[in-house]
């Protein structure tokens, strides 16, 4: 999402109503701390271009210059911190990627202040193995208070006791909050309580009350709250314990007491002092998070056991380690890769740290899951490049058909991005093939600012194509494509939470017609599938361009008892363009000028 710059003026903390007009938007075992400010001089891309490629390669290594890790006695913590944030606050879509690891321990008086493509995370196996008496502090100041554009940032596996009893998280997508125990209060829009646009909170714990404000949506999955105080359009959880009661429309909250199967996000830790990459275990009905009863159940592998690799690294070599049966690590930076990056065997483990982006070149896709069980992908972001990729990422090959049930891949904080960094381009974002595939926290954006923007000039037409069958969405959010943002083909779908805008720069109504409708739906649900289901579900339209254009409707399914949704809305922002349904001919259009949602409780 973007905004605008002439914004109104703000909401007071009490605020839930819709604004009137929204616009958007280390060594191998040993762990030393290695806050090496020289390390920070470069940016993450500037390694060498290539890389020798030794006839077998090794697992683990030096986990390069922008992994800083950190411990109680390390001096000058703060100033790092701030350095950091110096170069990262407002630097959107620049190369710079950095990764802060705290080791286990207490630190005090410290405020990580966290601007783009910036990951802070303990290393402990408990959030509680690793406290900061302060804050991990997202605002808004670099954008006059407005927080719908502060993306690509993430916090992990920390406990915080907050400086005045509340940290402060205004975030907008791609800036997950993951296993954090907060000892207070959590307050998720900015200082000035201007526009917010997230978010996503998974397996924490936070003994305060969570204070919305004026954030537009938000999903929370498995977690712990002491209370949950607003809401303004879309508010779901699953599996939350103190969770509000569902009460959709008014207010907008939508409740599910459980998730129905989850596996949390892989993450590093130390043991002693080496290096291992925690394996969370799968839960099936999961309500609260993993790590309060002592050590959270799963497995976990030494860092020797991945490809540790660094900017500069090709696919070719990415591809030889993972053929060798090593994990692969990707280190904080900008990879480019001249063909797919290929996983082919089962459990694979790919991990990114600090953001590290992909960006395929001469139109390959980025990369390639084979139809086997257990491969997760998590934390790294996939960049469209220049010449247009068929599909960005691709899980599970056409036609995958094997049964992943017992052991699903996951995706999770893997985000795609075609445009904005500079000129993009793709047909289709995201291709889920392979069943059973869990896609849990995920921003698929087609850009609508920065460079390279434009109708035509970063096309993609399709965001998340599903064809497999029993997939499950927890956190989707796929935004501005040229037709459906998500196409669903597969049987027996579920989507727990969807966030949507329609594309802004649509030129005229003959751009976006389809057939003898106008527009394309958000979420389409294909025309044979028999069973889906969907909880807590948006879409809006902001038709920057030309606001005459009207969209029939946001959704649209096939009518069978068998597909059904829950809680669905669709949202004029200030009258720039209009709905005339919600799903399929059914549900309210748009009012006017007026930023009010239009409503389906239930369908059909």
């Amino acid at each position: 999402m973007t905004s605008t710059s002439d914004s109104p003026s703000t909401p007071s903390p009490a605020a839930s109503a819709p604004r009137s007009a929204v616009g958007r938007r280390a060594v191998l075992g040993a762990a030393a701390a290695v806050p090496v400010l020289a390390g920070l001089a470069g940016t993450a891309s500037a390694a060498p271009a290539s890389r020798r490629r030794p006839s077998r390669l090794k697992g683990g290594g030096d986990l390069g210059p922008n992994v800083i890790v950190f411990d109680p006695s390390t001096p000058g913590i703060q100033a790092t911190l701030d350095e950091v944030f110096a170069r990262q606050e407002e630097d959107q879509f620049g190369p710079g990627r950095y990764q802060f690891f705290f080791k286990p321990g207490a630190y005090q008086g410290l405020n990580a202040q966290l601007g783009f493509y910036t990951s802070v995370s303990g290393l402990g196996l408990s959030p509680d193995d690793t406290t900061i008496h302060g804050d991990v502090t997202v605002d808004a100041g670099w954008f006059d208070g407005n927080a719908t554009q502060n993306f690509w940032r993430s916090a992990e596996n920390l406990a915080l006791v907050p400086a005045n009893g509340t940290n402060r998280w205004a975030v907008a997508q791609a800036a997950p909050f993951r296993r954090m125990h907060i000892r207070g209060d959590l307050n998720l829009a900015s200082s000035t309580y201007g526009w917010a646009s997230g978010g996503y909170i998974a397996d924490s714990r936070i003994d305060g009350a969570v204070g919305p404000y004026s954030q537009q949506q938000w999903y929370t999955r498995e977690s712990s709250v002491g209370g949950w105080t607003n809401a303004v359009w879309n508010m779901v959880f699953s599996g939350v314990e103190g969770a509000p009661a569902q009460s959709f429309p008014d207010p907008p909250y939508t409740t599910l007491d459980t998730t129905p199967v989850s596996r949390e996000k892989p993450f590093l830790y130390l043991d002693g002092e080496r290096y291992r990459v925690f394996l969370p275990a799968l839960r099936r009905n999961a309500r609260g998070v993993t790590w309060g009863n002592g050590t959270p159940r799963g497995t976990s592998l030494p860092l020797d056991r991945f490809y540790v690799a660094k900017p500069g690294d090709s696919a070719a070599t990415m591809n030889q380690a993972l053929e060798q049966g090593l994990h692969l690590l990707l280190t904080p930076g900008v990879y480019h890769v001249e063909e797919p990056v290929r996983v082919n065997r089962p459990n694979t483990v790919v991990l990114g740290l600090g953001y590290a982006t992909l960006i395929p070149d001469n139109g390959v896709t980025a990369l390639k899951v084979a139809d086997v069980d257990g491969v997760r992908l998590a934390g790294f972001l996939i960049d469209a490049g220049t010449v247009n990729s068929p599909v960005l990422l691709e899980v599970g090959p056409r036609g995958a058909s094997r049964s992943h049930a017992a052991n699903p891949i996951t995706v999770q904080d893997v985000f795609i991005r075609i445009g904005g960094a500079g000129p993009g381009r793709a047909t289709t974002s995201m291709v889920v093939n392979a069943r059973h595939t869990i896609v849990d926290h995920t921003w698929v954006w087609r850009a609508d600012h920065g460079e390279g923007v434009g109708w035509e000039t970063n096309r993609c037409d399709y965001g998340v194509v599903v064809n497999g069958h029993d997939v499950l969405a927890t956190g989707l959010f796929v935004e501005h494509f040229n037709k459906y943002d998500v196409q669903w083909n597969g049987e027996r779908g579920r989507t727990i939470f969807f966030q949507n805008e329609k594309a802004y720069d649509a030129p005229n109504q003959a751009a976006i017609q389809n057939g003898s409708l106008k527009g394309y739906a958000a979420y389409k649900v294909g025309d044979h599938v028999t069973t889906h289901e969907g909880w807590g579900m948006g879409s809006y339209c902001y038709y920057n361009v030309d606001p005459t254009i009207v969209q029939h409707h946001g959704f649209a399914a096939p009518v069978r008892p068998g597909v059904r949704f829950h809680h669905l809305m669709v949202i004029s922002l200030s009258g720039h363009g209009q709905y005339e349904c919600v799903i399929n001919d059914t549900g309210a259009p748009t009012s006017g000028s007026d930023t009010v949602p239009s409503v389906v409780v239930s369908y059909p």
